[in-house]
């Protein structure tokens, strides 16, 4: 079983680490089990596709999408002063929030 992560779907995150460093952009998808995150915008890739006979509405030629990030070189977006925060958890009345560790304010 894969550990909950502290990164959601819909996160603003910035690069900390590789080739897009201090960049930002919004998670739109996560990999638990891989340790993973796909950023809007962030880490494109360019994949080569045949047309499809199964597919007609399928594109194809050379596309560029979004390729994996590991979880690790991306850090949330502190909702108070836009800055790079990690992430810690509080616990209130059997309930578990996010907390940004830089200002304290909850995330969710």
């Amino acid at each position: 079983m894969a550990a909950s992560l502290k990164i959601r779907r819909d996160d603003e995150v910035v690069v900390i680490s590789g080739k897009d460093r201090g960049k930002t952009g919004r998670v739109l998808r996560v990999e638990p089990k891989k340790q993973r995150v796909y950023v809007e915008g962030l880490n494109i890739v360019k994949r080569h596709q045949k047309p499809s006979a199964l597919n007609p509405n399928a594109q194809a030629g050379v596309i560029e999408r979004e390729g994996p990030i590991h979880i690790s070189n991306v850090a949330l977006v502190d909702p108070k002063d836009k800055k790079p925060t990690r992430v810690g958890i509080k616990r209130e009345d059997g309930k578990r929030f996010r907390v940004a560790r830089r200002s304290g304010q909850q995330i969710d």
